[in-house]
């Protein structure tokens, strides 16, 4: 199909494509993972799948020694990444579109931004994303796409060493709204 839109932002370090995130070759996958970490559907059960029992393991680990009440949403985890190709999952819980009395936008700001951190934290320099939150948690692509864009462009002023960040949706159209939305300042 053809773009009419640029596919990559701020001087190549962002790029925007439709893939299957499991099978990206980056640092870090990040999960749009839900709060109990045991995996579910969508990206998440495509990852844990693809991934190996490796993955859930660890979820386990984290659920019993840091959660065990379950990772809140806007927060972030680093596990091994089993058989996938990509080195670490991020497993991030985004908001359910509409249960957080209005604080919806900032949660979903802090996935990107948690993910960003623990990914600097680790030494990671190239991270893959999926459109968090736009599946079965609701929240509207067109905001998401708002919001995702100017985190990701904030993080990216302040640290230098992120030199490949993929956005990753699951269908054409997923992408085209993502392009007809985004608050990229620059190819």
């Amino acid at each position: 199909m053809s773009h009419s839109h640029s596919l990559s932002f701020l001087g190549g370090r962002v790029s925007a494509l439709i893939s299957d995130i499991a099978r990206e070759q980056v640092d870090a996958i990040v999960n749009a993972a839900n709060s109990s970490l045991l995996g579910g559907g969508g990206v998440d059960g495509a990852i844990h799948r693809a991934g190996g029992p490796t993955i859930l393991a660890e979820c386990r680990e984290i659920r019993r020694n840091r959660y065990p009440e379950g990772l809140p949403p806007g927060e972030a985890v680093l596990t091994s990444a089993g058989e996938l190709p990509a080195r670490h999952v991020i497993h991030t819980v985004g908001p359910v579109y509409g249960s957080h009395d209005g604080q919806e936008a900032e949660l979903l700001a802090n996935c990107y931004r948690n993910s960003f951190l623990l990914a600097a934290a680790h030494g990671l320099s190239s991270i893959a994303f999926p459109a968090i939150s736009t599946g079965v948690f609701g929240y509207p692509r067109e905001e998401a796409a708002v919001i995702a864009s100017t985190t990701i462009e904030e993080i990216l002023q302040l640290e230098q060493k992120f030199n490949r960040v993929h956005l990753v949706f699951f269908k054409d159209g997923d992408l085209e709204t993502f392009l007809a939305n985004h608050r990229f300042t620059r190819a």
